[in-house]
């Protein structure tokens, strides 16, 4: 297995530093529903699994008993994606709703599921703020001790990693963080997103550097691990800041692949791989792969999810439905308008 630290020193040691910028036009009107998957007002956007959704529903009651055992459950069994994905969800609740993690917080400040949503929290709000660099400078303090009493967890340490990237952390610094976090779970998807964010944001333009660095991280990772849609991530890259032409479409097609045999394993119409196949769908549009985008829209089924939509529209479910109907409209042989259009990629501190 390639050392997953070599990895990263030896891309930022070879990454150059680029500038650029990315067209926002506009998105259009969404023109109807498209045949063979739900109705447009059917379809239902950011919609959580069946063990989180009992959790948001007694948060909004102000009982944290729900959410505090969900997390307490993948920490046990070890499930490191669910409970990355579980803290992010929870800590977007928490900014429009706190009293119920204030109350967790009180009841148990050293309980370290409490501790892990309220950690994600503080860094989100900060990412909110024109003053990011600084607000984050000073809860680092907060951050860094969270992850280091988190034991085995590595989401603490992806935490970390995204408060690093957003306050310019260096590379000597960032790469300390990785290996902690690597240590604990070599494989852990949102790490890996964590720093495939750092290194494009360190190197603006340096596509085919970390079409590499997620390329050899799926190599690494075992058969039906979330890391195998990592290249997918640095494909969005590419498309949607200019790097196609810096790329083979080869390998933008590979990167779709891989992440199509991992939809393939996940059951049709579930809110947990919904996410995934809206990237999918995202992807294989702007690489006018049409029947294989509407067959994971067919797969998605009413699950619609605000990344990636969000990156080019206000209205990230009105984007996706009108995404949808360009793409029936292309397998039907009549060319989509305004489908392939985009405004860029600028991911937030928790975004998958």
């Amino acid at each position: 297995m390639v050392d997953t630290m070599a990895r990263l020193r030896a891309f930022l040691r070879r990454t150059t530093r680029l500038r650029g910028t990315s067209p926002r036009p506009a998105a259009g009107p969404s023109a109807g529903p498209a045949a063979g998957v739900p109705a447009g007002d059917e379809v239902l956007l950011d919609v959580p699994d069946d063990r989180l959704a009992p959790a948001l529903v007694a948060a909004a009651h102000g009982a944290h008993g729900p959410a505090s055992a969900l997390l307490a459950g993948t920490r046990a069994q070890e499930r490191w994606e669910h409970r990355d994905r579980y803290a992010a969800r929870l800590a977007a609740f928490a900014r429009s709703r706190p009293e119920w993690l204030r109350a967790w917080h009180a009841a148990a400040p050293e309980d370290p599921d409490g501790r892990l949503v309220t950690v994600r929290l503080a860094v989100d709000r900060c990412w909110e703020s024109p003053d990011r660099v600084e607000l984050l400078r000073q809860i680092a303090p907060m951050v860094t001790e969270a992850a280091e009493n988190s034991g085995r967890d590595p989401v603490p340490w992806r935490v970390a990693l995204d408060s690093a990237r957003g306050r310019h952390a260096g590379h000597a610094e960032f790469e300390r963080l990785w290996a902690e976090a690597v240590r604990r779970c070599p494989h852990h998807y949102g790490c890996h997103v964590a720093a495939l964010e750092y290194l494009a944001a360190a190197s603006p333009g340096a596509h085919r550097e970390c079409l590499d660095f997620a390329e050899t991280a799926a190599r690494d990772a075992p058969e039906g691990s979330a890391l195998r849609a990592l290249p997918l991530r640095a494909a969005f890259r590419c498309l949607t800041e200019g790097g196609a032409g810096a790329v083979a479409r080869a390998r933008l097609d590979t990167a779709a692949d891989l992440a199509l045999a991992l939809s393939a394993a996940q059951p049709a119409a579930d809110p947990w791989p919904a996410e995934l196949r809206n990237l999918l769908v995202y992807v294989l549009v702007r690489l006018e792969r049409w029947p294989d985008a509407l067959e994971q829209l067919r797969l998605a089924g009413p699950y619609a999810t605000s990344f990636p939509w969000d990156r080019e529209a206000d209205d990230p479910l009105g984007r996706f439905l009108q995404v949808r109907d360009g793409v029936h409209a292309a397998v039907a042989g009549k060319v989509p308008a305004g489908v392939c259009a985009g405004r860029g990629s600028h991911a937030g501190p928790g975004a998958h």
